[in-house]
């Protein structure tokens, strides 16, 4: 994983508010304090995650799971592994694992968005895995077709107007629809 390069999108990304532009700041100072291990989940304050925005050819609908662990609907995305060329590559390969669609495409390398997020405490494999942050980058993604094959990680998926989630979903989850509405 390549530190100088994430910095040097993140320093690019042009966020949509205040919001956004702030999770994007606290993104680059984590990266900075943590160059070596911004990725790796052993990080203890938290660590990069990445996500894809997958959507339909004509940006009318985009998928979402409903997500097993933090029971909410949420984009695919989930946690880089060492084997990933950059955090763009962790978005595809998540999204295809998490959804089983196999004509996924990036519409770019570009980042669309810069998400922070707290995940809470839980126990996993015996073990207690302290509250984090998630530092979370998001890409759009392309999807050729539309059936889905969910992994054990989601309870169910959805289709949804893209129009109808940028009106009524969470902040960040809108902030992304309305990102693709301007594409």
């Amino acid at each position: 994983m390549n530190t100088q390069d994430l910095i040097s999108r993140l320093s690019a990304h042009c966020s949509l508010d205040s919001i956004e532009e702030q999770h994007r700041l606290d993104t680059i100072s984590f990266v900075q304090r943590h160059p070596s291990a911004w990725w790796r989940r052993s990080t203890l304050e938290g660590h990069i995650t990445a996500s894809a925005w997958v959507r339909n050819r004509e940006n009318t609908h985009a998928l979402l799971l409903h997500h097993a662990q933090l029971d909410r609907w949420l984009q695919p995305g989930g946690h880089l592994d060492e084997t990933d060329a950059s955090p763009a590559h962790a978005a595809l390969r998540e999204a295809l694992e998490e959804s089983g669609i196999a004509q996924l495409r990036p519409a770019d390398e570009t980042l669309i968005d810069v998400d922070v997020h707290p995940i809470p405490a839980r126990h996993k494999g015996g073990i207690i895995e302290p509250a984090h942050l998630h530092y979370d980058l998001r890409y759009m993604v392309d999807a050729g077709q539309h059936d889905v094959v969910l992994s054990d990680e989601s309870l169910g998926f959805q289709w949804v107007s893209i129009a109808e989630v940028a009106r009524t979903a969470e902040p960040s989850i809108a902030r992304l629809a309305r990102k693709s509405l301007s594409r």
